[in-house]
């Protein structure tokens, strides 16, 4: 994961002082979809999961600990 001070040495980089996304791949030493993902993003997203961790184990088990729990 990169820094915010490197996602913002790039945004600069492309958005104020107008230089290509290539460029800015090739002075910073990243990947072009690495230097897009940055454009998209004002800070780093961190990491985020498409689908809840799956529970195999304990699945079958959820309603009852949340009826113990006082959960619904």
């Amino acid at each position: 994961m990169y820094s915010v001070e490197v996602y913002a040495a790039v945004r600069q980089f492309v958005f104020v002082e107008g230089r290509s996304r290539r460029e800015a791949a090739r002075v910073f030493g990243l990947n072009r979809e690495t230097v897009a993902k940055i454009c998209r993003f004002s800070v780093p997203p961190g990491y985020r999961r498409e689908q809840p961790a799956a529970k195999p184990k304990l699945g079958p088990f959820i309603p009852v600990i949340d009826a113990i729990g006082g959960r619904r």
